[in-house]
């Protein structure tokens, strides 16, 4: 089975556009918060008892306090790729978070790093949580982290974007040129098959819309701005867009402009889950019958 090729992306960038974001991320991201609910209430489904977190892709640690206060025995850890974003999270106070949850992150360790080069060990983490993270990384190198860091039997539980996301935008955008504008997202079924990849057991996945809506295009932009969310596929365009092609755009948006008055900004929300096997799974085999076994198998050099 062939991976799916996803194109390459601009991690610079990404940390960039989420170090710009940090300061007034919390205001913009109502969306993100309402989807991590969702997200953690499945786990009152989930037969856990964690004894350590992660929280993958953690960014002003909303969900970090909820899931310590949810497993108040269990050690959170919480990483994000941009450092200014962890900074937020851990100087949260008790009076901005509802619950005390400023006392539950004070009590979390918060790390700068990136989710497809985990700086854990192997077989150390019962829990990886990671809420709209997964599509701005390599969905294959991420799974592949989240297998090894997870114990035998542990659990790994996310969400991220689908190819229905920003459909609209895409669409106004396509009526004006053939470059990427709108980044890239992973059809629900490959992401499913990265995982069955990744040597994940009992792989659980499906897809919910949601649709935020706004007077005017410039609030779609604005928001998307606000909350770090930009093309960063390596490929994309680099060049300002001019007064003219903007129009242009805002013109061919127009056309989504429904019955209410207001405009549409489609989001198709992916979830995932899968269990680290409960049992070692032996070395991959060959047509031939001949064992495969990764050099990281063998050895993991420092770092």
């Amino acid at each position: 089975m062939t991976g799916f090729i996803f194109p390459p992306l601009d991690k610079k960038s990404v940390r960039a556009a989420f170090t710009r974001a940090a300061p007034h991320y919390d205001a913009a991201a109502i969306l993100q918060r309402e989807i991590a609910d969702r997200l953690l209430a499945r786990l009152e489904y989930m037969r856990i008892a964690p004894r350590c977190v992660l929280d993958l892709g953690c960014g002003t640690g909303y969900a970090t306090g909820l899931l310590a206060r949810r497993y108040p025995q269990a050690r959170v850890l919480a990483l994000d790729l941009a450092q200014a974003m962890t900074a937020v999270a851990q100087a949260r106070g008790v009076a901005r978070l509802p619950f005390g949850l400023g006392r539950v992150l004070r009590s979390s360790r918060f790390i700068t790093g990136d989710a497809e080069a985990l700086p854990f060990a192997d077989n150390s983490i019962d829990l990886v949580f990671s809420n709209l993270a997964l599509q701005w990384c390599d969905p294959d190198a991420v799974f592949r982290e989240c297998r090894r860091v997870l114990k035998p039997g542990g659990l790994f539980l996310f969400t991220t974007f689908g190819p229905d996301t920003l459909k609209e935008l895409r669409a106004a955008w396509h009526a004006v040129d053939a470059d990427p504008h709108v980044h890239a997202f992973i059809d629900m079924h490959d992401l499913g098959d990265a995982l069955v990849r990744a040597r994940f057991a009992d792989p659980v996945m499906d897809v919910e819309p949601l649709t935020l809506t706004y007077a005017d295009v410039s609030g779609v932009l604005r928001d998307l701005k606000a909350i770090g969310a930009h093309n960063a596929v390596a490929a994309r365009r680099s060049t300002l867009t001019g007064k003219t092609h903007f129009a242009r755009f805002a013109e061919a948006y127009e056309s989504f402009r429904r019955s209410d008055g207001q405009l549409p900004a489609s989001y198709e929300t992916v979830y995932g889950h899968a269990w680290a096997p409960a049992r070692a799974v032996g070395p991959a085999v060959t047509p031939e019958g001949h064992a495969v076994i990764s050099l990281d198998k063998l050895w993991r050099g420092p770092g």
